[in-house]
């Protein structure tokens, strides 16, 4: 059975911007979350808490993230995608990591109210 995806912010507005390909390969790893696996382009995000994935998707010469947390109940939260900006080093940035958190929060209260 898959698990369910929850979209926080405008985690899914932003990923329906991207180009097609990337859309595509963000949403086979999505499924592949659902169905329990762990896709071989997601990796744990460090700094932002346990069970925080991000699936990194090349294309064009531009880096495209989404971050999703696990180990929230049953459901799988989309906390944000983006294009990474950086073009120094494969740090986020520090706007990306406070709005992942930010999110999470929410994600984690959403998750409370619907495991009761």
């Amino acid at each position: 059975m898959l698990k369910e995806l929850h979209w926080v912010g405008s985690a899914k507005r932003d990923l329906q911007n991207m180009p097609q390909a990337v859309q595509r390969e963000i949403g086979f790893s999505l499924h592949r979350v659902q169905e329990g696996k762990m896709p071989s382009n997601a990796k744990p995000l460090t700094g932002v808490g346990a069970g925080v994935i991000e699936i990194v998707s090349d294309y064009n010469k531009n880096t495209y993230r989404a971050v999703y947390a696990i180990k929230l109940g049953d459901a799988i939260y989309v906390l944000h995608s983006f294009q990474k900006k950086s073009k120094t080093g494969i740090k986020t940035t520090k706007q990306d990591i406070d709005l992942i958190k930010q999110r999470l929060a929410l994600a984690k209260k959403d998750a409370q109210l619907h495991n009761k």
